[in-house]
């Protein structure tokens, strides 16, 4: 079944409430969408944000990645031969890895459709369903603490509260969330690289001390400093998760090996991909080593394609899949169900998600 065309869109979403990190602050999800049309009629599709400050990316990149080298590379071949249509793919051009995403999910979706037959059963068929963890973005103490009542209201039982813009104040930040929310509520602290490796050390030490207890604490330091996150990571009881240390199974290889860090956050946008997504998974677990799924500021499309890669893999034991959830707008139908904190999984072919008809106008 030869791959015919790819197109390239649009979608514009608003968020309910601004996405505010140590990196950056956003109020939109404005992201490209990538359509495969397979000879048999059918079409699969793929979605890459914008994120510079992570992978380097812009629309503009995005869209000429996929248009001017990825599209002819892989046109006309027969995505049934899919290793070799997946090598082209990320042999098409170095780095551009969202781009390589967007156009991997979107081979996937046309590939489950083709085989009538949903991904996550396709990649292995670990769980039907799992929960999802929901961010709280920095900002004053009283509003993050509002902000994760009204997200245990929603009855999500796991926060991601975003830190680091503000070390003096980020102790008191988690503190007051803990003793809002109760012992019952587990907190996953992202410091998005917020830190020296000395200040990690010391406000995860007093994190300790003042029993805010919480299950991880994400990327503490720059993303380079992979010496700088091993002192953090030998000199505190909290566990670490690497995240934007970690785009390849070399990089994850690296982490593990040198015990920089205790899990590792498996991004689509930063592997270029399921299809690279699924070795660096393999290569953790080889290890022993737990991951995390998580997503950049996506729609339902990406996480869709994160979450059967999530319900493929017992390796990944943790999910960060809210984009979702932040969007003021209701999802596109079709594919996982997001039902607040649950994720379930269907029968709907390939990935499943139905992608408007304006998005390619």
């Amino acid at each position: 079944m030869r791959i015919e065309h790819i197109d390239i869109g649009e979608i514009s979403l608003p968020l309910a409430h601004p996405f505010k990190t140590a990196l950056r602050t956003v109020e939109h999800v404005n992201d490209i969408v990538v359509r495969v049309r397979g000879e048999n009629g059918l079409e699969g599709y793929g979605e890459a944000p914008a994120t510079a400050v992570i992978t380097g990316e812009t629309k503009g990149s995005i869209a000429c990645a996929v248009r001017d080298f990825i599209a002819p590379a892989i046109t006309g071949m027969d995505l049934m031969d899919l290793d070799a249509v997946m090598d082209k793919l990320q042999r098409s051009m170095v780095h551009n890895t969202s781009a390589k995403a967007a156009v991997d999910m979107a081979l996937l979706d046309l590939w489950g459709k083709t085989l009538n037959a949903p991904l996550w059963r396709l990649l292995g068929g670990a769980k039907r369903e799992f929960e999802t963890d929901i961010t709280i973005s920095v900002n004053g103490v009283d509003e993050m603490v509002r902000d994760s009542l009204e997200a245990v209201d929603r009855g999500f039982s796991i926060l991601k509260v975003k830190v680091g813009k503000d070390p003096a104040a980020d102790v008191e930040r988690l503190a007051a969330i803990r003793q809002a929310v109760g012992p019952s509520v587990a907190l996953r602290v992202d410091a998005n690289q917020g830190w020296t490796p000395r200040e990690a050390v010391r406000i995860i030490s007093a994190m300790e001390d003042a029993a805010v207890g919480a299950e991880l604490v994400e990327q503490p330091v720059p993303a380079t400093d992979f010496d700088g996150m091993k002192y953090v990571t030998s000199r505190v009881n909290t566990p670490i998760l690497a995240d934007e240390s970690v785009f390849s199974p070399a990089d994850a290889a690296r982490v593990i090996t040198e015990h920089a860090a205790d899990y590792i956050n498996i991004k689509l946008m930063k592997t270029g991909g399921i299809w690279p997504a699924l070795r660096l998974g393999a290569m953790a677990e080889s290890f022993g080593v737990q991951c995390m799924i998580g997503c950049m500021l996506e729609s339902q499309i990406s996480v869709a394609a994160a979450a059967h890669l999530a319900a493929a893999r017992g390796v990944i034991t943790m999910a960060d899949l809210d984009g979702p959830s932040l969007c003021a707008c209701e999802p596109f139908p079709g594919g996982p169900e997001f039902r607040g904190p649950v994720i379930a999984m269907t029968e709907s072919p390939g990935i499943g998600v139905r992608v408007p008809a304006d998005c390619w106008a």
